[in-house]
């Protein structure tokens, strides 16, 4: 279009007043055109002429350092910014015919703070300097995940030190349970051969003396293996979880997970209930690790019905998942503490460790599945796992919609 119209310049004269006419509106149109381009950018662009007169604006640069109207080659581009250290960045780098990359600058934005980076460098037309170019880049959200990226890679390094902390912790803590286990056997010795017709052979120890070296070595041995139990809980939820999944059918781990917590449950006053959908599809998923999960949802349920209650487990097929629910109509969860109810060491428990469902969530997510939750506090809590239905049985309900 641009050789046409220089070709038509050349003959300008000889050509009729409809031809220039048709001339002024295609250029019109081009430049509506090449503007609309410009506009729709994300990126903030200015255009300076050699005197630093702002001549162009697109629409991003306008929204980025706030500029309101200018007149069109009139005005030094630094004062129409209206971010004063933009603009006397601006004025500094322009007028001393330097270029910048990247400079970055914190501003307000719509009443937002947003981070911006400032580009200079010459235009050039011609083989000549014809005045300046300005790129603005909103760099906010690049900024934001590079900070998250440093974060989770520092809490891969600590998340690594303290797998192994914790590991060399076990291995005393195994080692001081023996040696309680040895001093009450020693002590139930002692107790055996100082009976009375056994006295006067030797030192004996008071019995009452006994009885509460026992007593204090029963609690020492209970904390022991309460310690173990948050060690092994601990790295299980920061070590890598190693899934083996096999195609299968869930709803029979649900009937086995619902037989085997029913006793306790009834004997709780909990009255339980299955609602298994018929046509659910094949998934891919670690039996185990999903009944550990499940099982997990189930005691905190049943934890939260203390005086007794009803539990719903119900499976059902979605599209292109199976979408399972664990339902209790116990105490609830305050709606503060939902976003915190899948962060570690989260607990509203006395003797919990708060590790439970930050395990469920990484297990769902290793089988590309979600958990979530809804609660009203003194109605109840409905946990829901979603899980992706594998391709072949995605191909059966396909197979069955069309011949339906």
């Amino acid at each position: 279009m641009r050789q046409f119209i220089k070709r038509a310049l050349q003959r300008l004269e000889k050509l009729s007043p409809e031809q220039i006419r048709d001339l002024l509106l295609s250029s019109s149109g081009e430049i509506d055109r090449l503007e609309t381009v410009i506009d729709s950018l994300p990126r903030g662009i200015l255009v300076c002429d050699k005197n630093h007169k702002l001549i162009l604006a697109n629409k991003a640069a306008r929204r980025f350092l706030s500029i309101s109207s200018y007149d069109q080659a009139r005005e030094f581009v630094w004062n129409v910014v209206a971010e004063e250290e933009v603009s006397e960045f601006l004025a500094h780098t322009i007028s001393a015919a330097d270029r910048a990359e990247e400079s970055e600058f914190s501003v307000s934005v719509g009443g937002r703070e947003r981070l911006l980076s400032v580009s200079i460098m010459p235009l050039v037309q011609n083989q000549s300097v014809s005045g300046s170019l300005i790129l603005v880049d909103d760099i906010t959200d690049r900024r934001g995940r590079e900070a998250a990226m440093r974060r989770m890679e520092s809490l891969a390094s600590l998340t690594t030190l303290a797998a192994g902390v914790a590991h060399e912790i076990k291995n005393p803590l195994g080692a001081l349970s023996i040696h309680v286990q040895l001093i009450q056997k020693t002590m139930k010795t002692d107790r055996e051969n100082c009976q009375p017709d056994n006295a006067g052979q030797g030192m004996c120890i008071p019995r009452e003396h006994i009885e509460l070296v026992d007593r204090y070595l029963e609690i020492v041995n209970e904390e022991v293996d309460r310690l173990s139990g948050i060690v092994t809980d601990f790295l299980f939820a920061v070590r890598p979880i190693n899934v083996e999944l096999r195609r299968g059918d869930i709803n029979p781990l649900l009937r086995d997970l619902m037989e085997f917590a029913s006793l306790e449950l009834k004997d709780a006053g909990i009255e339980s209930v299955l609602n298994l959908a018929d046509d659910i599809p094949a998934l891919d998923f670690d039996e185990r690790l999903m009944k550990q999960t499940l099982l997990n949802l189930i005691k905190n349920a049943a934890a939260a019905m203390s005086t007794g209650g009803k539990l719903v487990i119900a499976s059902e097929a979605g599209d292109g998942e199976v979408i399972i629910t664990i339902a209790d109509n116990g105490t609830g969860i305050p709606e503060k503490d939902l976003v915190k109810i899948f962060e570690p060491y989260y607990t509203t428990k006395e003797t919990g460790t708060g590790l439970g469902l930050t395990m469920a969530f990484k297990i769902v997510k290793e089988h590309n599945g979600e958990i979530s939750v809804k609660s009203r506090e003194g109605e109840g809590t409905v946990f829901t796992i979603t899980l992706p239905i594998s391709e072949t049985g995605r191909r059966l309900i396909e197979y069955r919609k069309e011949a339906s």
